[in-house]
């Protein structure tokens, strides 16, 4: 029986570092710090009478600086049939423009002059809304810039049955309550008339707030007061109407089976202001937009926090890159809206040839479902083909997949791999087809 380690068979950090090659590429300072953090978890461990392997703490010290080597941030292959999966990034972007060098962020190139950064998206957001528009690092600081500027030590109508959580715990609420807008709640959870919002409405009243639903649904007894006849009770009393879209769409997704209010109809129904994501259903990068009423957005361009909250040099090249896009209605080369609107034999038929290549898988092509994901679209999926693949031990299978380089996300389901072509870049196809070859 092998004997538990004690303190003294540690190395010291000298020995240590004299049987580390000295001229290493990494800096003295860091292996220093390396080893001496490896020694101390050892101790650690024995305080514990945990498993200790003294032999092979040099190991440990040049696997932890060969990780400082990898990016963290890494490009992996979604095959988990999700388009906006909210932990792989939401929507998948297409190459970003060019971020090498210096760049005209804040120049006008054509007088020489100080420009503001968010001219280069100003005139795409007009054409595409058809109202002014500016952009922020989130949709969520997009509703908190909204309700500081507008509503700040004043009142902000909103339906309980509104009162959402976002992602990671954020709540409307909450959000509501940090902006310095007072919240005044009308009607059930289920149901609120416009005449609920009518009697709410005091000298102290200076917004009305619509949310969209957008990562849940409440069906059956329910009832919610169009947004026409929500705006024209806003305009005869002259208080201003936003609506917080969440998902952003563009474009009628219909013909795929989904069904989300666009961005355009809301502004042509009244709402003086509507807030959005930019890397859900518009397809973009993270970012929240504002569009509506010129001199609101004015107002909220000059209120402070919008320095604060405002997008860096790569999120809004990205982001001009995805507007010109769908301004130019060239749907096909957003990635996620391709996935979305993605011909369903035209999946089929990869599947297959993909299956054809895994001679030693048991595997089948069956049908299945795609989802939209990233908060949008509750209860709404999209048809799909699957590569369905049988495994003994299929978390073990997993593993090795998302551990690989790089790394594939799929799906398990009844002790079966799923992977869905639906969110697989076809020039990926390679590097996917080599990764489950390598599971038999």
């Amino acid at each position: 029986m092998k004997r538990q380690p004690h303190y003294e068979d540690l190395p010291s950090v000298h020995e240590m570092l004299n049987r580390l090659d000295p001229s290493a590429k990494y800096p003295r300072r860091l292996l220093v710090e390396e080893v001496r953090r490896v020694i101390g978890d050892a101790r650690r461990r024995m305080a514990e009478n945990l498993p200790v392997e003294t032999e092979n703490l040099d190991s440990a010290v040049l696997r932890a600086l060969a990780e400082l080597e990898r990016p963290s941030l890494r490009r992996v292959i979604n095959a988990a049939g999700v388009v906006l999966h909210t932990n792989l990034g939401r929507a998948p972007l297409s190459a970003l423009p060019a971020s090498e060098g210096y760049s005209n962020l804040e120049y006008d190139l054509a007088t020489g002059q100080r420009g503001k950064r968010d001219d280069h998206i100003a005139a795409l957001l007009e054409r595409l809304l058809g109202c002014p528009g500016i952009a922020v690092n989130n949709n969520a600081a997009a509703v908190y810039l909204a309700l500081n500027e507008l509503a700040a030590g004043y009142e902000v109508i909103v339906s309980r049955g509104e009162l959402i959580e976002i992602g990671d715990g954020f709540r409307i609420p909450d959000i509501m309550a940090k902006s310095g807008a007072v919240m005044r709640e009308v009607g059930t959870t289920n149901r609120t008339h416009l005449d609920d919002y009518r009697n709410a409405i005091t000298e102290r009243t200076r917004l009305i707030l619509r949310v969209h639903p957008s990562n849940f649904r409440v069906t059956g007894f329910t009832a919610r007061p169009e947004l026409k006849s929500l705006a024209a009770l806003g305009g005869e009393k002259g208080v201003p109407v936003y609506e917080d879209l969440g998902s952003g769409c563009v474009v009628d997704l219909s013909a795929a089976g989904i069904q989300e209010p666009l961005v355009a109809d809301s502004l042509r129904e009244g709402a003086d202001i509507v807030s959005f994501s930019g890397d859900k259903l518009l397809g973009g990068p993270q970012a929240g937009i504002l569009a509506g009423k010129p001199d609101l957005i004015r107002r909220l361009r000059r209120n402070p926090m919008f320095r604060a909250l405002r997008l860096d040099k790569l999120i809004l090249g990205a982001l001009e890159s995805t507007l010109r896009l769908a301004v130019l209605e060239k749907w096909e080369q957003i990635p996620a809206l391709r996935m979305i609107r993605a011909d369903n034999l035209e999946i089929r038929l990869r599947a297959q040839q993909v299956l054809e290549q895994l001679p030693s898988l048991e595997a089948s092509v069956v049908e299945g479902e795609s989802l939209v994901g990233g908060g949008s679209t509750p209860e709404q999926s999209l048809p799909t083909w699957l590569i369905s693949i049988a495994a003994a031990d299929p978390v073990s299978w997993e593993k090795k997949l998302r551990l690989g380089e790089p790394p594939v996300i799929v799906r398990i389901e009844a002790d079966r791999l799923l992977v869905d072509l639906r969110t697989v870049f076809p020039e990926e196809e390679s590097e996917l087809l080599a990764a489950l070859q390598a599971l038999s």
